[in-house]
């Protein structure tokens, strides 16, 4: 039987293939009518009783990045939501019950419910490659994982690293899944659909869980892991401010992680949680994210070189990011001594995020320290990043429009001065833009595009499009003071600044805005970004 998001093929060995290529649409996502096909096929594979199944992508793009969150927004009712969580409950669980070998062989990105979808297979090959990621995210959006995943991956990884990515929604890789057990091999490229055939032909018995972890999962011991795990969590969000977390810990604790066992306004209950501000709030958040996302596409721009000027903080630090995004970076600054410390953070977040020591000297290798700015001639992206001096500036824009490519990108990483200023003696204005970066960069997803009176559309599209090369969310807005995050945070600071100078402690200060909602208080956020 044909099917429109899934194909079906079985091998000279009666190994069955099935592909998820959802039609008309570059990623696969769980929808309503994918997960309906998916069950229908489920039956009919129990039917042909094969020799084994792997499940695979046919998109480039990754595995599965989870449920459709754009069937989130039909959500008119708890019965609605209850009904999403059901078809997804119910067909992962017919694939946990298939009577025969089941894999699922993980290339790219493997999120949500397709990490769900995972951890009803019995084995799970990742393929050793920067894309691949495990995660289960919902908490991000102020839900659960309710098809299974609450259930499953304790019982595979043990419930500490479990309720970890759960409760935080943080990502692992291939190397990663492997070491704690999520994955059961994690392997080359090339390799991958051999690998899959062995493992599936061979079937070996499936790993168990060390005794302790196992001893974890036991009712009796599961309220002990709880107390411990709800301290920790204590220490970071409240209740009131993100149930999704706690909620997730109650129903592993409680229910072991039945979405459906809770009764009605239990706090772990789907129910609660879509009904609360916090689910509808985060999940308008994704969508607006998804929209900066789709910004500068329209360009067609890609960068392979990029020259920063200014080795301080955040120039040495946006020179790090870009070279860890996989580009070419040169590195200037008239004070040859400023780039040690660069060259050493920009090391410290290499070790920190890539981990692999192949990926961290190719990162350092595309750093290159540029003491003369010859980088400049050759760069795709050009960004100033030194002090806050408008004389200065002009003079280094006047050099560096001599010399820049035609089709470069001059930016500036100015937060206080008009970008029409800076611009003056520009033989062309059109060609300037700000890319305005926030401090600490490894860490701010957002990074505002500037356009100035005499900016260049396409040059703007064109900023965009390196900064979501770069994994970064590009905001347009206009050369107005403080343009807009500093817009909305100065007010805030100044008025936090005033009630100290009146007699408050800062201490109580922040206490107050933490407790409020804030992920830190004003004080020490402002001691932290200076």
């Amino acid at each position: 039987m044909a099917h429109k998001h899934w194909k079906l093929d079985t091998d000279r060995d009666n190994i069955a293939w099935l592909t998820f290529d959802k039609a008309e649409a570059s990623t696969n996502t769980l929808s309503g009518a994918v997960v309906a096909e998916f069950s229908a096929v489920l039956d009919e594979l129990r039917a042909s009783n094969p020799r084994a199944l792997v499940i695979r992508s046919g998109k480039s793009s990754g595995f599965i990045a989870g449920a459709d969150v754009e069937e989130f927004t039909t959500i008119a009712s708890t019965d609605d939501a209850l009904a999403i969580v059901r078809r997804g409950w119910d067909v992962m669980n017919k694939l946990a019950a298939l009577p025969f070998p089941t894999l699922a062989l993980v290339n790219g990105f493997c999120m949500g419910g397709g990490l769900e979808l995972a951890l009803a297979c019995r084995y799970r090959i990742a393929v050793d490659q920067p894309g691949t990621r495990f995660a289960l995210p919902e908490v991000m959006l102020g839900i659960l994982p309710g098809w299974g995943g609450v259930m499953r991956l304790p019982r595979v990884v043990g419930p500490t690293a479990a309720l970890d990515m759960m409760m935080t929604g943080r990502s692992v890789d291939a190397r990663r899944a492997k070491r704690m057990g999520l994955a059961d091999a994690s392997v080359p490229p090339r390799v991958m659909d051999n690998s899959a055939r062995i493992m599936a032909l061979e079937a070996p018995p499936q790993k168990k869980l060390p005794v302790l972890q196992s001893l974890m999962n036991l009712p009796l011991l599961r309220p002990l892991v709880a107390s411990m795990a709800r301290k920790q969590l204590a220490a970071r969000v409240q209740r009131e401010h993100y149930p999704a977390p706690y909620a997730i810990l109650e129903l592993w604790q409680k229910y072991d992680g039945d979405p459906f066992a809770p009764p009605a306004g239990d706090p772990a209950s789907v129910a609660t949680l879509v009904e609360g501000n916090t689910a509808r709030n985060l999940i308008r958040i994704f969508f607006l994210q998804e929209r900066m996302k789709s910004l500068g596409k329209e360009s067609g721009f890609e960068a392979r070189h990029v020259h920063v000027i200014g080795a301080g903080v955040m120039g040495g630090d946006v020179a790090a990011w870009c070279a860890m995004r996989g580009l070419t970076v040169t590195l200037q600054d008239q004070n040859a001594g400023a780039l040690a410390p660069a060259m050493k953070r920009a090391h410290a977040l290499f070790k920190r995020r890539l981990r692999d020591q192949r990926l961290i000297r190719d990162a350092a290798d595309r750093l290159i320290p540029d003491i003369a700015g010859d980088g400049a001639r050759r760069a795709d992206v050009i960004i100033e990043a030194i002090f806050e001096n408008l004389e200065v500036k002009r003079e280094l824009f006047a050099k560096l429009e001599a010399v820049a490519k035609p089709g470069a990108i001059l930016a500036t990483n100015t937060s206080s001065l008009k970008l029409a200023d800076i611009g003056a003696n520009f033989a062309n204005p059109s060609r300037l833009v700000g890319i305005h970066f926030f401090n600490p960069v490894a860490q701010m997803q957002l990074v505002e595009i500037v356009s100035g009176a005499n900016t260049d559309g396409e040059t703007a599209r064109m900023a965009a499009a390196f900064v979501r090369q770069i994994d970064k969310l590009p905001l347009h807005v206009k050369d107005s003071p403080g343009f807009l995050v500093n817009r909305v945070l100065g007010p805030y600071l100044n008025q936090a600044l005033r009630m100290v100078d009146d007699g408050m402690a800062p201490e109580t200060l922040d206490a107050a805005m933490t407790r409020f909602g804030m992920p830190m208080g004003p004080i020490e956020l402002a001691d932290t970004v200076g």
